[in-house]
């Protein structure tokens, strides 16, 4: 165990290591966040269209030679959360056709793209490393630091300050609607946001592998817990745990960043649910008599 804490302190020297290790805080965090939310509104593989669309645009930005990708993946996959959205309400395509198309033809076209023009000499590892994470997480530049940094800022203030607005539209949409309140400008400024928290979770655990950072936090905590707050409140302390030791341990072991993050968050959904099933706790209902009080506060 001493030799444990000796290895990890000499990494910590290193400013890879610690510029990892923020963006990876601040990743889990927000998703642990939103994650809660999208369970509830049965919108847990939304993430999986939106990383793919991200995808796609990381490898037409690749091909066009962009040094700051983010500059454009970013707005497409913002987009395409407002496409989603907007597509959800057509008769014509339902939502789930709608991310199923979104998904498939996005992840499709990119790879295609980057596999016919791209001129790097090692087209296989980048899609690898984009896809499931790999160690670009330790690659980071100032700029990915900064963004991450900022852009993670601008989700937590969202939510923070838009909480019981998101509480009221994730629980009783209908309800939220008939006092005044435009339910369907919060469902977007959950989707853009979701966009932005699935972009920055690219280079933490991939594109393939968002879902789990988003969705199994949020699970973990509701095995245990059964008020939104404390579900919220649990996820993101499990979120922020797995993915800090999920980073050390890819370090120490030299393990893919993404599985092993992923693989920790699976462990720990386990235990949770084996303390859950202990005090007897079936499956995860909020009790909603308690929330008159806080609908109150949303009129």
């Amino acid at each position: 165990m001493t030799d444990l804490f000796a290895t990890l302190g000499n990494y910590f020297q290193y400013p890879f290591v610690k510029n990892a290790l923020i963006v990876g805080v601040l990743i889990a965090l927000c998703s642990s966040l939103l994650g809660v939310t999208l369970v509830l509104k049965r919108l847990s593989f939304i993430g999986d269209g939106l990383s793919h669309v991200a995808f796609g645009g990381m490898c037409v930005a690749s091909v066009v030679g962009l040094t700051q990708q983010m500059l454009l993946i970013i707005p497409v996959t913002v987009l395409a959360a407002v496409g989603l959205l907007m597509g959800g309400k057509n008769r014509k395509i339902k939502g789930d056709a709608s991310l199923a198309m979104l998904s498939v033809g996005a992840l499709g076209l990119g790879y295609l793209i980057i596999n016919r023009f791209s001129t790097s000499g090692n087209i296989s590892g980048d899609v690898c490393t984009t896809l499931f994470g790999s160690t670009s997480i330790l690659t980071l530049s100032k700029f990915d630091v900064w963004l991450c940094v900022v852009m993670s800022a601008v989700v937590i203030t969202v939510f923070v300050l838009l909480y019981n607005r998101i509480f009221a539209v994730t629980f009783d949409e209908t309800f939220t609607t008939a006092t005044g309140v435009k339910a369907s400008a919060y469902n977007l400024i959950i989707a853009v946001v979701t966009a932005v928290i699935i972009v920055l979770a690219m280079k933490l655990v991939g594109s393939l592998l968002i879902s789990a950072l988003v969705i199994f936090p949020a699970l973990s905590a509701m095995r245990v817990f059964k008020s939104f707050k404390s579900v919220v409140i649990c996820s993101a302390a499990v979120s922020v745990f797995c993915s800090v030791v999920g980073i050390l341990a890819s370090i120490i072991w030299s393990t893919p960043v993404g599985s092993t993050i992923v693989a920790i968050d699976l462990a720990v959904f386990l235990i949770f649910t084996i303390i859950g099933l202990t005090k007897g706790n079936k499956s995860f209902t909020i009790q909603t008599k308690t929330t008159t009080s806080e609908r109150n506060e949303n009129q």
